[in-house]
C-alpha cells in the first residue's frame, strides 16, 4: 500500500508544474467538478479513490483497465448525481 501512494506521490510529482499548481479537497470535491476536469486530474483521482479505498492488506498492484471499468462507472453516477460528493458517490462503486 505505500509503494502504491509513493507511485501516485511520483506521478502527481511528475506531472505538476507550478503554473498549473492546485489542491484539490476531496472531502468537498462534487461529481461535476470531477467530470469537469482535465483528463490528467481525472486519472490522478482515479488513482488516488483506488489506493483510498483498497484494503489495507491487498497487494500494491495498478490495473489501468480496472480504473477504467471504474472511472466508467463513476462517471456515470456523477453524470446521474452532478451535485453529489465524489467520495460518497465513488464508495459504494469501489465495494
Amino acid at each position: 500500500m505505500k509503494r502504491l501512494f509513493a507511485a501516485a506521490a511520483l506521478v502527481v510529482a511528475v506531472f505538476a508544474t507550478p503554473a498549473q499548481a492546485q489542491k484539490i479537497d476531496l472531502n468537498t470535491i462534487t461529481c461535476k467538478q470531477f467530470i469537469d476536469s482535465d483528463k490528467e486530474t481525472i486519472s490522478l483521482l482515479l488513482m488516488w479513490m483506488d489506493a483510498y479505498f483498497r484494503d489495507e492488506d491487498a497487494p500494491a498492484v495498478v490495473d489501468f483497465d480496472k480504473m477504467k471499468v471504474v472511472g466508467g462507472k463513476l462517471g456515470a453516477a456523477c453524470a446521474q448525481n452532478p451535485t453529489m460528493g465524489l467520495i460518497t458517490i465513488a464508495e459504494p462503486i469501489y465495494e
